[in-house]
């Protein structure tokens, strides 16, 4: 049968590696409520193990507190106060160990339960994303159809301006050119008076210049035939 001194080292040695042991655990539990990927990397075995194993440890230090308390219950002598005290401390480190575990374990549940409902939501999201993909998609071709339709009529329409205001310039031009031949009609009568003038001097002159050499022609031959 084990001694109390026995019991009490066991109690100890439990103690420091549940210790240990709840401080990995208490640090899966924070990177878990964090957010982070629990079942990346093999976490969620690890968690589980974990779990398992401070649960045994757990176990173990409770029987081998009440194996101590029996013992103090059945005394060849009195137990001393710091005995008693020591059961004490034993006692409020095992109900201590307990509540922390407990409390780690629901914060784990919680933030799986939330992971678990975003992962959801995501999931559904996709679905949707997934489901309208092919009309959003039409939606968007049939918005680029109507930009290029746009496009075009705009093309048009500048290419509209463009001639009309070819067509203004030519006009402009034409108009120009109407003008200096207005111009021209209306100076047509003086130079055709001008070019009758000159016609009628060089047909007197001729004409004076025939009279001139029939006459010489004339004195001429009167005075050869003398």
């Amino acid at each position: 049968m084990a001694t109390y001194d026995s019991l009490r080292r066991q109690t100890r040695t439990l103690e420091s590696l549940i210790d240990a042991k709840l401080t990995a655990y208490s640090r899966l539990a924070a990177s878990i409520s964090l957010g982070q990927d629990l079942e990346a990397g093999g976490n969620s075995d690890r968690r589980v193990d974990m779990e398992h194993e401070l649960e045994d440890l757990l176990e173990k230090l409770k029987e081998t507190h009440e194996e101590m308390v029996a013992i103090l219950n059945n005394p060849v002598a009195a137990p001393s106060q710091s005995v008693l005290h020591a059961v004490q401390r034993h006692r409020d480190a095992l109900q201590d160990y307990t509540r922390d575990f407990h409390r780690a374990k629901a914060n784990v549940q919680s933030a799986l339960d939330r992971a678990n409902l975003l992962g959801s939501v995501r999931n559904d999201i996709d679905a949707y994303k997934t489901a309208h993909a092919s009309d959003a998609d039409a939606l968007l071709a049939e918005r680029g159809r109507i930009d290029s339709s746009h496009r075009m009529t705009d093309g048009l329409i500048m290419q509209a301006q463009e001639t009309r205001e070819d067509f203004a310039r030519q006009r402009s031009s034409l108009a120009g050119v109407t003008t200096r031949v207005q111009g021209l009609i209306h100076a047509l009568p003086g130079i055709n008076s001008l070019v009758s003038m000159i016609q009628s001097r060089r047909r007197r002159d001729s004409l004076i210049l025939g009279l001139t050499i029939g006459i010489c022609t004339i004195l001429l031959l009167g005075y050869m035939w003398r």
